[in-house]
C-alpha cells in the first residue's frame, strides 16, 4: 500500500458516527434520524438534551420509523445530506 492510500484510510477512520432513531423514511433512500445529545451546562451544570435531526442515504430503502440506525458522516449527498445509514441495529417493535 503506497502512502496515499495509507493516509485516505486513516482519515475514513476518524468519520463521525452517530446513533439515533429513525423518525421519518417518507422519502426515496433518504431517512432522518433523530441523534440525541446530554451535555452539562457550563454556567449552571444540569445536563441539558438536545435532539438533532440528520438526513441519511439509505441506499436499499429498509429502515423503518422506529428503528435504531447507526449512520456515519461522508461526502455531501445533497444539499441537506451529509450522513449514510450504516446498520440497522434494532428493528422497531
Amino acid at each position: 500500500m503506497s502512502a496515499q492510500e495509507q493516509e485516505l484510510q486513516q482519515a475514513r477512520g476518524k468519520r463521525k458516527s452517530r446513533i439515533g432513531v429513525v423518525i421519518s423514511d417518507a422519502m426515496d433512500k433518504t431517512v432522518v434520524v433523530m441523534v440525541r445529545d446530554a451535555a452539562s451546562h457550563t454556567t449552571y451544570k444540569k445536563i441539558v438534551r438536545r435532539d438533532k435531526h440528520l438526513k441519511a442515504h439509505d441506499e436499499t430503502n429498509d429502515c423503518k420509523v422506529g428503528d435504531r440506525v447507526r449512520v456515519v458522516e461522508t461526502r455531501p449527498l445533497s444539499k441537506t445530506k451529509r450522513w449514510r445509514v450504516v446498520e440497522v441495529i434494532e428493528r422497531a417493535k
